[in-house]
Formats: C-alpha cells, structure tokens, sequence
C-alpha cells in the first residue's frame, strides 16, 4: 500500500472552494484586532504573528470576507511558496500570497504532510510563474492531481507525524520555560542584586553595601568589577570559507553561515565546506552578529562558522551563566536590530568592547549550580527534538509509499524518547 496504489483526483473535487486573498492595500488600523496576513504568516502550520503584521478595519474585513473553517489549509503562493498553516478561529484576513484550500473532510491534515514531500514541493514551484518572485496559480493548484487514500489510511499517517509534530512544540514549551526561569533568576540576581547573602537574604533589599560605578552609571554590590566581554569569554569572530569549498552532500565540516540556520536549541547542518576557515567548538555558543542581531544557539559539533556568527565559551565559570550574560545584552543587540543604517550589525570591536559585571566567584558559582542543571535539560531536550525532527522528515515518505507502517512509526518514536539513538546519532536516512 502506498502512494502508488493511491487512486489520484484534483485538488478542486476534494475542496469546497479553492481561492486567495485580498488583491490590493486594505485599510490599516492600528487598534484593530484583525491581523492581515500573507505567506510569510504560514509556517510549521501556524499563523504566525509579528511586530510586522499590520491589522486592518472592521469594514475591510468584513467587506473581503472569507469563510474559513477547521479543514481550511492555508498555502503560501507567492514568494513563499509551499509554506502552511492550519486555521484555528484566529481573526485574520488574506492577503494575495495566501491561498485557502477549504477541503470537505479533515483530511487537510494529510495533504498539509503531503505537501511537504519533496516531490510535491518541487511541482509547486517548477509550475509557478515570474523570474523574481515566483507566483502559484489558483488553476495550478486545483487542477493538481493528488493521491486519494482511504480514511483509514491517510487518518493514521496523519496522526502519526501530528503526534510527532506535538511532542515536538511541547519539548519547545518546556525549553522556553526553562529559558524563562533561567532568565527570572539572572534578572533578580545579576540585574536587581538580589542574590543570597551570607544569611541567604535578598542582598540589594536587606541594604547590602552597593558602590557607584562611573562606567555603567549605576550602584552595584561592592567589589563586584565591570569588565569588557572578551574578559569573561573566548571570543571567535566568524569567516566564511571559499565559495567553492560548499557542498550539501556531508563532506567536510559542517558549516554555518548565520542564524538561518538556527533551530531552537541546536543549528541544523546544511551546508558543509572542505575548507573551514573560522571554528566553533561543541558546546560553544553561537551569537548572531548580523540582523537579527543577538540571535543565540548551541554548537552540538565542532564547526565552522561564517561572517554571520560568532562563537562565544567562558573563562571564568560554566556556560549557563555566559548564557544569562548574553540573554541580557540583547537587549544592546535589539537596539541596533532597528539602526537600518547599520544592517543591525555588531563589529568585532563593539562585541569584545560590550561592558558586563563580574560577579564574585562564590554568587557566580551558586548561580551556576541552580542554572546550569537547567541549561542541560535545555540541551538534552534540543537534542530529542533535533533526533524526533530527523524521524519525522525520515518518515514522511517512508509512510507515503508505505514503505513504514504506523505501528513502526510508533516505534522508532519511542526509541528517540527513550535515549536510542537509531541510526547512530539519531540520523534518519
């Protein structure tokens, strides 16, 4: 059984109605709550919203309605095409590059899978139009002849990789959780002096001894220094390799241009080059210095890094609490984010330069205590996620051409979560 034996229809017989949205500039309103969204809304299969996203009126929205519903699958078609979201009730409104395809049944959430199938995503764009910007026609899509399977069938492939993708964005939360609580303790010690005193008291509010620092124009606990960030961290600026040296066929050294590339918690391995030139060590962290400025992940393998990163490990205590160091200047890296004069990018200089406070050794070691357990379950969990993401890309053809039953699927999830690395380091080929 498999796509092979699939009997095949148009997309149009499996649809309601098959359109796009809103051809032209709606009407802006800053108070709104309806959001106009395009492709670039569509990813992992969610409408994803930014400070970017502009909302519109109630009159335009209401004037250009749309009827969408829970089997609604929204398509990118121009530019980003082949991106996808689900819709879940959200107040939106369409813009061209958005393609709505309001299927009869719920087995949108096997198409929004079979979409992804590189086969698939290569017809999407051979058959768009434009030398710049590429366009997916409306005709195009509902002409399309897709395979047709069973209920029973394609109700089960799509559970499985919804399961995986849902086990996946609930390893995201406990991450980002996580992060937030490593975030809170570094605030209320590093930020407001509330660290434990000897007596295990706030330090700041049970009126422990703060001096006046020139430099940073502020109090901060006495005999604690300001230094540069180059003192506290081995610093390694980012070079890209030749040109010719790329390949995507694995041989040499993983390589990483910049943050697209970045994961959650881990980068994902692209691009490799035969001449690496820049190197960042597993377990460094690797900085963002070009727009979004301040970007961070975790090297999980020795690498090379190009212009776009840096690599960052610590001199003076563990990584977690470079990690807080870092969390924190972002706020310094956000503000140039928005200097567009400077493409939001940090210098070599302005990065060595970046002033911090050096705790004393005792509070930087209690704080590494605490955190850093939390930093590893980070990684731990980053980990899984990357291992679950290789199955799940594994077996979406495999699944397809019913070369894995469901029971197997199953299977090989389990073993990622229970520690078993298949196919050596979790590496679905």
């Amino acid at each position: 059984m498999g796509i092979k034996s699939w009997q095949k229809t148009p997309l149009k017989a499996l649809c309601s109605r098959i359109g796009d949205g809103l051809h032209g500039t709606p009407t802006y309103e800053e108070d709104s709550n309806i959001f106009f969204i395009n492709g670039n809304n569509l990813k992992h299969g969610k409408i994803e919203l930014n400070e970017n996203t502009k909302t519109v009126t109630t009159e335009d929205f209401e004037r250009n309605y749309i009827e969408l519903n829970q089997n609604t699958l929204l398509l990118g078609i121009n530019g980003s095409i082949g991106s996808m979201a689900f819709y879940n009730n959200e107040k939106v409104m369409l813009g061209k590059s958005a393609a709505y395809l309001n299927f009869k049944s719920p087995i949108n959430r096997f198409y929004f899978y079979y979409f992804q199938l590189k086969d698939v995503q290569q017809y999407f764009y051979n058959v768009a139009t434009g030398s710049t910007i590429k366009n997916l026609s409306l005709k195009s899509i509902q002409d399309f002849e897709v395979p047709y399977p069973d209920k029973s069938e394609w109700s089960k492939i799509a559970k499985v990789l919804s399961d995986l993708d849902a086990k996946i964005e609930l390893n995201n939360k406990i991450n980002a959780e996580l992060e937030g609580m490593a975030k809170l303790i570094y605030d209320y010690w590093f930020v407001q002096f509330n660290y434990p005193d000897k007596n295990g008291k706030p330090y700041k509010s049970s009126g422990g001894k703060m001096v006046f620092n020139d430099e940073l124009k502020r109090d901060i606990p006495e005999g604690w220094e300001v230094v540069e960030l180059q003192d506290i961290a081995n610093i390694t600026m980012g070079q890209s390799p030749p040109g010719d040296s790329y390949n995507e066929e694995g041989i040499g050294k993983v390589f990483y241009q910049g943050c697209t590339d970045f994961g959650s918690r881990f980068p994902t391995n692209r691009k490799f080059t035969t001449q690496p030139s820049r190197h960042a060590l597993e377990g460094d962290i690797l900085l963002s210095v070009r727009a979004p400025v301040g970007t961070m992940n975790i090297a999980n393998e020795d690498c090379c890094i190009g212009r776009g990163l840096a690599a960052l490990n610590s001199k003076i205590g563990s990584i977690s609490s470079l990690d807080g160091v870092l969390r924190y200047l972002k706020q310094v890296f956000d503000r140039r984010n928005s200097d567009g004069t400077t493409f939001g990018s940090i210098t070599k200089g302005d990065l060595f330069s970046l002033s911090v406070i050096k705790p004393h050794d005792n509070v930087l070691k209690k704080f590494n205590s605490i955190v850093h357990p939390m930093f590893e379950k980070q990684n731990k969990i980053g980990l899984e996620n990357q291992q679950l993401s290789s199955l799940r890309d594994w077996l979406l053809p495999m699944l397809m051409n019913g070369q894995v039953l469901v029971k197997g699927a199953y299977e090989k999830m389990e073993e990622v979560e229970l520690g078993v690395a298949a196919e050596g380091e979790g590496e679905y080929k």
